[in-house]
């Protein structure tokens, strides 16, 4: 059912009411005259000036819009259409745009066919010492057990992997630069202005340098996301949002304004029913700052507390109200983290098993987003940090010594 009680509005009127309403509003039809207008020699000269003028000042209305754009370097053509911008910005930037193969093995340790192997698409950024370096997501190369690249000219190299990093979806790679000439230039996706256009890049569904155009919806959309896809959001992603069309591929392609620089790594679509023009990149200013940790230490370092948690009032994974009692909470305490494991720095510091973690040092912890967002953006590797958590309807205190995440 919709506003209109209708399947489909449509604001044309059926013939049939037409006519109804035609035939009940009749107008006499009005005889009308035809007046003279005095002419003078004088007269006739007012309208030649005033021609003249008006074509003067359309000429130099025109001058003032097309200058600017000749004269900061775009050509002609360029300014008569602005359908040429977009062609010049995917010039400039296809040739730096990769496909990523991504083949693992099966059950008998035999590689995945060409068929079988998931896609996804990537940037080459950086050239050093015979080697070109790619940006793409963490999800595009997850599980891989030969990573293979796609160039724009077809030919294909094999490649490794650099580091990557899960919480900000972005991973490097290398590979062999042999006969790789250009990199992309990075744009500055601080200075993005909604509406404006944007082109995005890569490889949906295995049509490699697919190009596609929108514009930037929203310059810093924040998405809670579920690291372990378990109804639990442990991360908020900051993100561009566009309605540039972005599918399955197009992860770790380029998003690019028009002056053909990647301001974004397209990484994700909201793909529901009734859903359309909802896409997200992730901005070059935060994926430069995780790729400079990357190409330092091949990973990123971030203190590590050492628990794997549940929200106490996740609506999304509830816990029972027997589960609830077990926990001999006081009434009073409706929001925290459960502690479903310990190790490392918890495990030293004394945590268990279904303690409740509601502060760190000064800070009241709600969720598992709480709790890895004070984590990440207040500590350091090596700091102390003060848990208060509840253990069998106790309040208690204990003093952790965060280290760096060992390696998995």
């Amino acid at each position: 059912m919709s506003l209109f009680e209708d399947d489909f509005y449509s604001p044309k009127v059926p013939k049939r009411h037409k006519r109804e309403w035609l035939n009940k509003a009749k107008v006499p039809r009005r005889k009308w005259q035809r007046w003279k207008l005095p002419f003078s020699s004088s007269r006739g000269m007012t309208i030649v000036l005033v021609a003249a003028a008006t074509a003067v000042l359309s000429s130099l209305l025109t001058l003032a819009i097309v200058l600017p754009w000749t004269e900061s370097g775009e050509s002609v053509q360029a300014a008569g259409d602005p359908y040429e911008r977009i062609v010049e910005a995917a010039d400039k930037v296809s040739p730096t745009v990769v496909s990523i193969v991504n083949k693992q093995k099966d059950a008998s340790d035999k590689l995945a066919t060409p068929e079988e192997a998931a896609l996804g698409s990537g940037i080459i950024f950086k050239q050093e010492d015979g080697k070109a370096y790619v940006i793409t997501n963490e999800h595009v190369v997850q599980g891989a057990d030969l990573l293979e690249i796609v160039l724009a000219n077809g030919s294909r190299k094999n490649a490794e992997l650099v580091g990557k990093d899960k919480i900000t979806d972005i991973a490097v790679l290398r590979m062999d630069g042999a006969g790789i000439t250009e990199v992309a230039e990075i744009g500055d996706s601080s200075k993005l202005r909604r509406g404006e256009t944007v082109i995005a890049i890569g490889n949906p569904l295995g049509f490699g340098d697919s190009l596609t155009a929108g514009i930037i919806s929203y310059t810093n959309r924040k998405i809670p996301v579920s690291l372990n896809q378990d109804g639990v959001y442990d991360w908020e992603q900051l993100v561009i949002q566009t309605d540039a069309a972005i599918n399955e591929g197009n992860s770790g392609g380029a998003l690019v304004d028009l002056s053909g620089r990647v301001i974004g790594i397209n990484t994700m679509k909201v793909a529901t029913t009734g859903v359309e023009g909802l896409g997200f990149a992730i901005p070059t200013n935060e994926v430069m700052s995780i790729v400079d940790q990357i190409m330092e230490h091949g990973k990123i370092v971030r203190p590590y507390l050492g628990v794997y948690t549940i929200d106490l009032d996740n609506p999304y994974a509830p816990i029972t109200d027997e589960q609830r009692e077990d926990l001999e909470l006081p009434s009073t305490v409706k929001h925290g983290v459960i502690v479903l494991e310990a190790t490392g720095p918890a495990e030293a510091g004394g945590l268990k098993l279904n303690d409740v973690i509601v502060r760190l040092d000064d800070t009241d912890v709600t969720s598992t987003l709480d709790l890895r967002k004070y984590l990440y953006e207040e500590k350091k590797v090596g700091e102390t940090m003060e848990v208060v958590f509840y253990r069998d309807g106790k309040r208690m205190t204990s003093s952790v010594t965060l280290t760096d995440k060992p390696e998995s």
